[in-house]
């Protein structure tokens, strides 16, 4: 189940503005790791083994890092700038585990927009609940009304 805030479609680079922020909510199910694991192929027990999670410094299975990394990718490419962006970077700082059941928020927002390049700078998070659990930057080629 996914909730977010606006329709997907795009945002041309000429209707961008700093500040501008879209988001999606999903709850990580056990079906998600596993999906992940399957297609990733990391089958690290930390995600899928319950006895052997509970040894580590989590005291329990967590989410992939990279699965909630990807719900960042939701956004960008459906929302904000959204279809026809082209990814150029991420950082991504992880911050706290996400466990099945969490419920993530993805928020992107625009901080620097380079009409020249085409290039945007977005702020990256994740959060579960206040706990800001990932953190980063993204830098896109923005879809514009002249050149697509």
């Amino acid at each position: 189940m996914m909730l977010d805030n606006l329709p997907r479609g795009t945002i041309v680079i000429e209707d961008l503005e700093v500040g501008m922020m879209r988001y999606l909510q999903k709850e990580i199910t056990d079906l998600d790791i596993e999906m992940f694991a399957t297609v990733s192929t990391d089958r690290n027990p930390v995600h899928l083994d319950d006895e052997y999670a509970q040894d580590t410094i989590f005291e329990g299975r967590i989410a992939h890092g990279m699965l909630t990394a990807g719900l960042i990718s939701a956004v960008i490419g459906e929302q904000l700038p959204g279809h026809g962006t082209v990814y150029l970077g991420q950082t991504l700082k992880f911050m706290a585990p996400v466990r099945p059941g969490d419920v993530v928020r993805a928020e992107v927002t625009v901080e620097t927009i380079d009409h020249a390049k085409r290039r945007v700078t977005l702020a990256t998070r994740c959060l579960v609940g206040d706990t800001v659990v990932l953190k980063g930057e993204a830098v896109v080629l923005a879809p514009s009304r002249k050149f697509d």
